[in-house]
């Protein structure tokens, strides 16, 4: 191999410089950035014929040639697709809150866009940030990292680690862990577990495919929002941007410290305490109880053992427990419906009292009852409102904006609650929550149609775990009462809820190609969209616009409703419809592909699939 041209390196901690004056070689602590260090300007390494190769999947050692100098060092060449220097570009990992990108091979036509150098960059930019915003502190700062079952979480974990400590912070790896816990790891008070952590990330893509993988980042406030992401990233494009300035390359930073500690044991111990305590410190409260769990493969399986054995729960029939991040058995997504059929399935052959199921990173969930009638999207939402109105009377649920009409009427007219219906995206609803109470309306849950579903009494953490927590207290406190068994305690919270006969998404794509954007961004025409189609309805009788409403336009009409808005992230506009019948739901779909006919960019072929299907 020698002198031929490689790509696609990364230095990390353990490199020597040959001195040529003397012609010796000296081992040199590593300068600051150093392991963030990339291809030189070109892009490009040659390979030293005196360097050691080991060749596997990822990238750890490299040998760098340049005209000036020679590193010396371990090196091995990667196999995985990884984007030249010129060609990162950090803002479009942002997917909101948090950060995602493809970190492995397999997939055509999506290049990894996450390597190890990427991710030593960017948690290098959170050390930064997370010292500026803790300048005030005199002592190291450490960090807390754990990762779901994904196949590079291996990796960038170790990358995360290097990156941290490029920074100067102190590192604690947890290993397999959830995202709630990985927050709550910055709330614990138990030096003994090194808590708590000044910052936690959490290395998931939740749902999304094996070759995903990303970053979310949390202090005791809470994750971090959009600003602060977009923040970070900017750090590290100039993190990696500027990793082969001689001025970078001769600072000199010390070791930083690494340690590893089973932080899920303090974790899971706080839910089973929480059952405990609200059952009257029953030791075992939900003994006789059959509940099945559903991991997919995720980070999730802990909550069987870990949880609901030690409080006396029959487990047997649960499955996917085991991590596999390739998620053979179906996708970990409470709204996926083949993960839903996949737990409704083992309720019923394993004649369980409950199921329960989780996404990758457990900060989603869904539940089934005996007779295979699942709790997610909005009836969860109902459930939960059910349970926390009874402990507070009269409080505000926030939800996303695709909540049904049923569950307003169900929340306002049955419970006695206010429902707030805010924007899609769960950091949307938890901040409008915490907005609310912080002017004086009292809320005490914020929650999605998707699963994630935080509460004012648990820090406003979206835990997929915790809302389990929620409901087997109340099986536990029903039992402890003499009130009944099963999940029937459950079912009956729900009744009177009204739910559509009909429900679609369906996904209006826009060209950004296309003449017709004139070279726009794709959101400014998503914008004129919905402004067309806002007029277009205003002299129609038979529809009423929603007169409070914080995205899109939602409309009710023909015994049901439909909300078009613009995605978060994509070029998109989704459109939820909900009737009564398959008629209605046309009648509404037609309202739609009238007031858009004039937009060529926008796909509306879902749109045409739908009104020509009666």
């Amino acid at each position: 191999m020698e002198g031929k041209v490689l790509q696609n390196f990364n230095v990390v901690q353990s490199c020597y410089q040959q001195n040529k004056q003397f012609k010796t070689r000296n081992q040199r602590e590593p300068d600051q950035y150093i392991s963030a260090l990339l291809p030189c300007p070109r892009g490009k390494l040659a390979l030293n014929p005196k360097s050691s190769m080991r060749v596997h999947t990822f990238s750890k050692y490299l040998t760098a040639i340049s005209k000036q100098r020679t590193f010396y060092c371990n090196a091995a060449l990667s196999s995985a697709t990884v984007p030249s220097l010129d060609k990162i570009d950090f803002l479009k990992l942002q997917n909101g809150s948090d950060i995602r990108g493809v970190a492995v091979t397999g997939v055509e036509g999506e290049p990894v866009s996450l390597p190890e150098p990427v991710t030593e960059a960017i948690a290098a930019a959170f050390g930064q940030w997370l010292s500026h915003k803790k300048k005030d502190e005199s002592r190291r700062l450490r960090v807390s990292v754990g990762h779901d079952s994904r196949i590079s979480a291996q990796t960038l974990l170790e990358a995360v680690s290097r990156g941290l400590g490029i920074s100067g912070l102190d590192v604690v790896q947890f290993g397999l862990a959830s995202t709630p816990a990985m927050f709550n790891s910055t709330l614990t008070e138990d030096e003994s577990f090194l808590c708590p952590a000044d910052g936690a990330i959490m290395i998931t893509a939740s749902h999304l495919p094996y070759n995903r993988n990303g970053f979310k980042f949390f202090t005791s406030d809470g994750g971090l929002g959009k600003v602060d992401i977009k923040n970070i990233l900017e750090r590290a494009a100039d993190i990696y941007k500027n990793v082969s300035d001689e001025n970078l390359r001769k600072s000199q930073r010390e070791i930083s410290s690494i340690k590893k500690v089973d932080y899920m044991s303090v974790y899971t111990s706080g839910l089973v305490k929480a059952v405990r305590r609200a059952a009257g410190d029953l030791e075992k409260p939900l003994e006789g109880f059959h509940i099945v769990v559903d991991a997919g493969n995720g980070a999730g399986g802990f909550f069987a053992a870990k949880v609901l054995e030690p409080l006396g729960a029959i487990t047997s029939g649960s499955q996917f427990l085991d991590p596999d991040g390739m998620f053979p058995n179906h996708i970990p997504n409470p709204e996926d419906k083949s993960a839903m059929e996949a737990i409704t399935k083992a309720v019923l052959d394993n004649k369980a009292d409950l199921g329960i199921i989780f996404d990758t990173d457990v900060d989603r969930s869904a539940a089934v009852d005996s007779t295979g009638r699942e709790f997610n999207r909005n009836r969860l939402i109902a459930l939960l409102s059910a349970i926390v109105l009874e402990e507070h009377p009269g409080t505000t649920i926030v939800t996303d904006s695709v909540t049904s009409d049923g569950l307003t009427s169900f929340i306002e007219k049955k419970l006695g609650g206010k429902h707030h219906r805010f924007k899609r995206g769960y950091k949307n609803v938890i901040d409008e929550a915490i907005r609310l109470n912080s002017i004086g309306e009292e809320s005490h849950l914020a929650i999605e149609t998707s699963g994630h579903g935080a509460l004012k009494e648990n820090h406003w953490l979206d835990d997929g775990a915790y809302l389990m927590v929620k409901i087997l207290n109340k099986l536990a406190v029903a039992r402890a009462a003499g009130k009944g068994s099963g999940s029937k305690v459950l079912t009956d919270l729900v009744e009177g809820l009204e739910e559509p006969r009909v429900a679609l998404e369906l996904r209006l794509k826009i060209d950004k190609n296309h003449p017709d954007l004139e070279g726009r961004d794709f959101r400014e025409y998503g914008e004129k969209v919905l402004q067309h189609v806002t007029n277009s309805i205003e002299t129609n009788p038979s529809l009423k616009r929603a007169p409070v409403n914080y995205e899109g336009i939602r409309v009710s009409g023909f015994g049901g409703w439909f909300l078009l808005r613009l995605s978060l992230h994509d070029p998109v506009l989704p459109l939820n419809i909900e009737a009564q019948s398959e008629d209605d739901a046309v009648k509404l779909g037609l309202v739609v592909a009238s007031a858009v006919k004039e937009f060529n960019a926008l796909d509306t072929s879902a749109l045409s699939n739908l009104t020509h299907s009666s």
